[in-house]
């Protein structure tokens, strides 16, 4: 409004993480965008002092990722949300009354269908939902056809990719909510299932996580 051209600055914003400056490498033309990485020993508690300057009038942005990794059967569920999540598996069997769930309680064999069962409980009802189901590395989807599914009122579109299977749901009404998708194991080994997650797409602080299993094949 006032004539201001606060977008033609091309000065680089000047950081220090613990008192030590940032030196900008591999700056990206036109847009300044630079990157620097701490990996290892290099993280300490000090880099948590963030310092950000501006040496002219105008407008930067900025972004602060902390992250670490973790072996996956040390991942604990994560709730205190209004969203919980939890994931069982189960075995198919066929018995002479009809076919029955068995819970996995040890070791299954190359063959086996398994069945993994998701219990979604939420307090309230939100929009435009992502469900998220990793699948265990010796197993492939029974069901590789994506498409829109209905089910207990509401209606979702399931995707299923190389390591995971998508729920994309619209509309999630408040209750509680059951998703069951089929694998058939095809590798021996030792192996985990891959946690499920699930995240609010409108408000990200709405989200939840369940807990790995641990799966023996023989």
């Amino acid at each position: 409004m006032g004539g201001r051209d606060l977008l033609g600055s091309d000065a680089l914003l000047q950081v220090s993480l613990g008192g030590t400056a940032v030196k900008p490498e591999a700056v990206e033309p036109g847009t300044g965008c630079f990157e620097a990485r701490f990996a290892g020993p290099a993280v300490k508690p000090e880099l948590g002092a963030i310092q950000l300057t501006k040496t002219d009038p105008g407008v930067a942005w900025a972004s602060l990722h902390w992250q670490y990794l973790e072996d996956l059967a040390k991942v604990t569920p994560h709730g205190g949300t209004p969203l919980t999540l939890e994931k069982a598996l189960f075995v198919r069997r066929n018995t002479p009354q009809g076919p029955k769930l068995e819970p996995v309680t040890g070791p299954v064999k190359v063959g086996d269908e398994l069945v993994t069962r998701l219990v979604l409980r939420n307090e309230r009802a939100m929009e435009f939902v992502h469900l998220k189901d990793q699948r265990g590395s010796g197993t492939e989807p029974v069901n590789v056809h994506s498409g829109y599914r209905w089910q207990d009122g509401f209606g979702y579109y399931e995707v299923t990719r190389d390591t995971a299977s998508h729920f994309f749901i619209d509309t999630l009404p408040a209750g509680t909510h059951v998703f069951e998708s089929s694998v058939r194991v095809q590798h021996a080994g030792d192996y985990q299932s891959g946690s499920a997650e699930i995240r609010c797409m409108y408000a990200p602080e709405f989200n939840a996580h369940s807990a790995s299993i641990r799966l023996e094949v023989r």
